[in-house]
C-alpha cells in the first residue's frame, strides 16, 4: 500500500519541477543551461529545484527593474547615430561597428571628446588625486578593488577632504572585491562622512548567489565634467612603493567632453540599484561642451538586461576588421563562439595579435588558459606572452581607426557575470596612441606556438583541463 507521505512528496516534487521547467523556458536564453536546469530539477527531487531557486534565478534583472531607473536619459536621437556622426572618410567596417553599437548601447556616439592614456599608477593616480582636490560640486567613484594600503588611504583622505569642503562625494565599492568581511576603506570613508555603499554585499543565506555577480567597473567622475575609466584598481600594486618595484601594469584614461555624462549614467544606475537613490540634482549633470575631436561612446554590460553587450561589441569589431585586430587582456578565456569569430577573421586574412601575460596573478588562470588554448587551432593567430610585471591592461584596436579601453577581460566572467564598462573611440590619432602602447608591451614578449601547448606532460594537461572546467566562474 502506498504511503500517504510518498504521494505528498511525489506531488511536491512534480509541482516544484514543473514550476522550474516553466520558469526556465520563459526566462533562460541558453539552450544547454536550460536543458541542464530542467534535467536537474526532475532527476534530483527537491534538491535540484532548491539549487535552481538559489543559483538559477537571475534576481539582478528583477531587482534592477524594480529600481525605477530612468532610461530616458539613455535614449539617443536619430541624428546622433554613428553613420551620421562619423567623418565621411571613416572606413566602412568601422562605421558598421558604430551602427551595431548604436543598437547595443542605447547611447549616442558623441563627438567632441578628449582622452589621455595614463600608464600605471605613477601616471594615473596623481591626475585622479589632483582632480579630486580641485572638485567643486560632485565626485562619483566606483571601484572593484579599493585597497587599504598606502595608496588607498591617500585616496580616502582626498575624498574625505573633498567632503569636508562641501563637495557631494559618492563611493560605490564592490561587495567582494574591496573586502567582504571587513573593508578598512569603507570604515575610513564612512567615518569621514563620505556616502559609501557596497555593491551586492549580502549576508542573508538566500542572497549568497549574488556573491558571484561582481561590479568590476572602474569609474571616477569629477563635477560631471572629468571622467576616468579603464582597468586600474586603487592599490599600491600599481605603484613602485618603497622600492618594491611595480607589481601590476595597467592603463587608465582621463576623459573630457560629452561622453563623460555616459560614465556618470552607468555610475548612477549602479548607485540607484544599490541604494535606491537616483542622482536627480542638477549639479550632477552640468552642460558639457566639446573638449576635443574624438567620437566616443560608453558600453555597459552585466547579468541583467544588458547581458552580452560588450561581448557583442568585441565580436562585431573583430568581424568588421579588414586589416588588423589587436587585443590586450590579462585573462584570455573566451567562450567558443567568440574565439571562433577571431579564427574566422584570421582566415579572412586579418592580422590578429593577442597579448596575454606570461604569468597572471592567479596560477589557476595560467592553468585554465593553457587548457583553453589547447582546444583551438592557433594557426594564423599571433599570441604573445608578455613578461612581468603582471599586465592587467584591457585594450583593443581595429584597423588603426577604432579602439576600446575599459574593465572587461576576454573571459566568460566579464562577458556574463560581471558588471563591466568600456569606452569605444573612433579616431585614427588616439587609436595610434593605443597601438604604440601595444607595441611597447610587445617588447620582450614571447610568441606562443602550438608546440609549447602540446608539449605539456599528461599530469599538467589533466591539471589544466580541470581548472578549465571552472571557466564560467573564473
Amino acid at each position: 500500500m502506498i504511503d500517504m507521505w510518498e504521494i505528498v512528496l511525489a506531488i511536491g516534487h512534480v509541482s516544484a519541477a514543473t514550476l522550474v521547467t516553466i520558469h526556465v523556458l520563459l526566462t533562460h536564453r541558453d539552450v544547454r543551461s536550460s536543458i541542464g536546469w530542467i534535467g536537474l530539477s526532475w532527476l534530483s527531487p527537491f534538491i535540484g529545484s532548491s539549487i535552481y531557486i538559489a543559483f538559477g534565478v537571475n534576481r539582478v534583472v528583477r531587482r534592477a527593474a524594480r529600481s525605477g531607473f530612468d532610461h530616458s536619459r539613455l535614449a539617443y536621437a536619430g541624428e546622433m547615430e554613428a553613420h551620421r556622426v562619423l567623418p565621411s572618410d571613416m572606413p566602412r567596417g568601422i562605421v558598421f561597428i558604430g551602427r551595431a553599437a548604436d543598437s547595443l548601447s542605447g547611447l549616442p556616439l558623441t563627438p567632441g571628446n578628449r582622452v589621455e592614456l595614463l600608464e600605471n599608477g605613477a601616471a594615473a593616480y596623481p591626475r585622479m588625486l589632483a582632480d579630486i582636490a580641485a572638485a567643486q560640486h560632485t565626485i562619483a567613484l566606483s571601484a572593484y578593488i579599493f585597497a587599504g594600503d598606502a595608496v588607498g588611504l591617500e585616496f580616502a583622505r582626498a575624498l574625505i577632504d573633498a567632503r569636508r569642503r562641501g563637495v557631494r562625494v559618492l563611493v560605490l565599492l564592490d561587495g567582494v572585491g574591496s573586502g567582504y568581511f571587513r573593508s578598512i576603506i569603507v570604515e575610513k570613508l564612512r567615518e569621514g562622512g563620505v556616502e559609501t555603499a557596497q555593491f551586492l554585499h549580502e549576508w542573508a543565506p538566500w542572497a549568497m548567489p549574488f556573491i558571484n555577480l561582481r561590479n568590476h567597473k572602474k569609474l571616477l567622475v569629477v563635477d560631471g565634467k572629468i571622467g576616468f575609466t579603464g582597468g586600474m584598481n586603487i592599490s599600491a600594486l600599481n605603484m613602485d612603493v618603497e622600492g618594491r618595484g611595480l607589481q601590476v601594469r595597467d592603463v587608465h584614461a582621463r576623459i573630457q567632453g560629452p561622453v563623460v555624462a555616459q560614465l556618470l549614467q552607468t555610475f548612477e544606475r549602479d548607485w540607484e540599484f544599490t541604494t535606491g537613490n537616483a542622482l536627480v540634482q542638477p549639479e550632477w549633470w552640468p552642460e558639457l561642451k566639446e573638449a576635443g575631436h574624438i567620437c566616443m561612446r560608453g558600453i555597459s554590460s552585466g547579468p541583467d538586461e544588458s547581458m552580452g553587450r560588450i561581448e557583442a561589441l568585441f565580436a562585431t569589431a573583430v568581424e568588421q576588421a579588414e586589416k588588423r585586430v589587436r587585443i590586450v587582456t590579462p585573462y584570455f578565456l573566451p567562450e567558443d563562439r567568440l574565439f571562433e569569430v577571431i579564427q574566422r577573421a584570421s582566415m579572412r586574412g586579418v592580422f590578429v595579435e593577442i597579448l596575454v601575460p606570461e604569468k597572471t596573478n592567479h596560477f589557476y588562470f595560467d592553468w585554465a588558459m593553457a587548457a583553453h588554448m589547447a582546444t583551438f587551432s592557433l594557426q594564423g593567430l599571433s599570441f604573445y606572452l608578455t613578461p612581468g610585471p603582471f599586465d592587467h591592461s584591457k585594450l583593443m584596436s581595429v584597423d588603426g581607426h577604432w579602439c576600446s579601453i575599459g574593465s572587461a577581460n576576454w573571459d566568460a566572467r566579464s562577458m556574463r557575470l560581471n558588471f563591466e564598462f568600456q569606452v569605444e573611440c573612433y579616431d585614427m590619432g588616439f587609436t595610434g596612441e593605443v597601438d604604440r602602447l601595444i607595441d611597447r608591451k610587445k617588447i620582450g614578449a614571447t610568441l606562443l606556438d602550438a608546440g609549447r601547448i602540446a608539449a605539456r606532460s599528461m599530469p599538467v594537461k589533466l591539471r589544466d583541463s580541470a581548472a578549465r572546467l571552472l571557466l564560467p566562474y573564473l
